[in-house]
């Protein structure tokens, strides 16, 4: 198959298009590298990838690309740690549905004069169930809890109807997908960062995995953590997330369906934070002190991986402890590199 990925040199871009490659289809990116620049990649010379630099709100571009490719990923998007939410409020609001309304506006145009195309794939995202007051979240729950109260997750919220829409209106085949907290390599600190301190380090993306770990090589002690550390997370790896992206690309159970794509483990941020602490200093004690939390952190993020499991057979199966014996050294390589 030929797939688009829209969003190709971001984070989680970069998982899907690697698994793309193994898999043995052929691959154009999309992106405008307005969030780390030009960085280098493992499959920037392989023969089945393209990646154009461009803007993925130019509709007439990106006609022309989906007039060749089976299947679109939308994963382009603004996006950011949960510091991102109250810098940007207005600007994940506005170009994101900018990003999406033309991504939708180009598959309607290709659907029409009868092209290949045969299913868009939104990237959506947990923060659909920001304002749950039940756990786990079950694929649904988001259209009768009330909306997110961030500007990013109302609009990620806003993706999933613009999926439906295209398909009432215009038959665009969809399927939304919703990852969850996702950990990996490949994130540095966006060139529109603003300076948070946490104690006396700068956070790095504001993600608390790659946050932790850069304040406990740098040597902070205590560890500064945002909140009680009580949060409850559900971290999943960038491959496992990408492997049931692709999963549910190509699934014809996923055709007009939507899925939590997630570990099913919980882990407190508490407990992350130990798990990270014994890897980097095994030998000494850990102390934390408690920070003040931003207003969007929410308490719980717990889906329910169910129905990913019995349409799509698809499980997270990578545990923290690997997560982090990858991150860690490449960390500290971003931090000996000065790009954290």
């Amino acid at each position: 198959m030929r797939v688009l990925v829209t969003g190709s040199a971001g984070f989680i871009g970069g998982y899907i298009v690697k698994e793309l490659l193994d898999k043995g289809h052929s691959v154009i990116g999309i992106d405008n590298l307005s969030k780390y620049g030009e960085v280098g990649v493992s499959f920037d010379d392989a023969s089945d990838y393209e990646l154009i630099t461009g803007d993925v709100q130019d509709v007439e571009l990106m006609s022309n690309l989906m007039q060749d490719v089976d299947h679109v990923i939308a994963g382009a998007a603004a996006i950011g740690g949960i510091s991102y939410f109250h810098s940007y409020a207005y600007d994940l609001l506005a170009n994101n549905e900018r990003i999406i309304a033309s991504t939708c506006d180009a598959a309607i145009k290709v659907i029409k004069a009868g092209g290949p195309l045969k299913k868009v794939t939104y990237l959506s995202s947990s923060m659909v169930f920001e304002s749950t007051k039940k756990w786990p979240s079950v694929e649904g729950d988001e259209i009768v809890i009330p909306p997110p109260m961030s500007s990013y997750g109302f609009q990620k919220l806003a993706v999933e109807y613009f999926a439906k829409a295209a398909w009432d209106q215009y038959k665009v085949p969809y399927t939304i997908l919703r990852p969850f907290n996702c950990v990996g390599i490949g994130e540095r600190r966006a060139l529109g960062d603003i300076e948070i301190k946490s104690g006396d380090v700068k956070l790095a993306m504001s993600h608390v995995v790659p946050d932790l770990i850069q304040k406990i090589l740098k040597g902070q002690d205590p560890v500064h953590i945002l909140g009680d550390g009580h949060q409850i997370r559900h971290y999943t790896y960038g491959g496992d997330l990408a492997r049931g992206i692709v999963l549910a690309m190509q699934s014809e159970k996923a055709l007009n369906e939507d899925f939590n794509l997630s570990t099913n483990q919980s882990t407190t941020v508490l407990e992350l934070v130990e798990l990270v602490w014994k890897k980097i200093n095994p030998d000494k004690p850990l102390r934390t002190v408690s920070d003040p939390g931003f207003r969007y952190d929410v308490s719980k993020r717990i889906p329910s991986v169910k129905k990913a499991k019995e349409l799509l057979d698809f499980e997270a199966t990578t545990s923290i402890a690997t997560m982090l014996d990858e991150l860690i050294p490449w960390i500290k390589e971003m931090i000996d590199q000065g790009w954290i």
